[in-house]
């Protein structure tokens, strides 16, 4: 009887032996597995400015007919690591043709690598030119920071290098200004 139940105690040493085996090799699996899922959604997000996924709304790709019309438009705009760099909300966006859409009171905020707010821009009426993404109005344009105020008589904007260019009719209003007066004892 003894040695029935030291063998049945080696069977029992070599069966959780086996299964430790086992579950240490189903962990490194899991853990290859996720690594590797996790590369291909890196892959995906570097992959949506160069051109978004077809059921995906950028500014790369706007899901309108040419001369349809869509009301409350919202549009999100990725970076190349899949970071959100700006916000388009607009009353109404029409296709003019395959290379430019057309905006009715277009809001855009713009943000910070940290993903705070940085700059309000305000425009009644503007285009987007889809290859070059630069989007122009010649209509009064404001755009707004926290420490300025700015407002001119038509705009173009690179939505790409986020730039801008103001003409005509120019005003800014610096709203704070004291870190401009630390600079000016320095």
């Amino acid at each position: 009887m003894l040695l029935s139940r030291s063998g049945r105690g080696a069977n029992w040493s070599w069966f959780v032996c086996v299964l430790s085996i086992f579950l240490a090799v189903l962990i490194s699996v899991a853990q290859v597995f996720a690594e590797s899922k996790s590369h291909k959604k890196e892959q995906k997000r570097a992959k949506a400015t160069a051109g978004a996924s077809p059921g995906e709304q950028s500014l790369t790709n706007i899901p309108l007919p040419i001369g349809q019309q869509a009301k409350g438009v919202v549009l999100p705009d990725f970076d190349g690591e899949g970071h959100l760099r700006g916000r388009f909300e607009a009353a109404t966006a029409q296709r003019i043709d395959e290379e430019h859409v057309g905006f009715q009171n277009l809001k855009i905020t713009t943000y910070t690598p940290e993903n705070r707010p940085d700059l309000r821009i305000d425009m009644h009426t503007s285009v987007l030119d889809l290859k070059t993404r630069i989007l122009s109005s010649q209509e009064r344009t404001t755009i707004q920071r926290a420490d300025f105020n700015i407002a001119g008589d038509a705009l173009q904007f690179d939505t790409n290098t986020r730039t801008g260019r103001l003409i005509g009719n120019v005003k800014m209003v610096i709203t704070d200004q004291s870190h401009l007066a630390g600079r000016a004892n320095e």
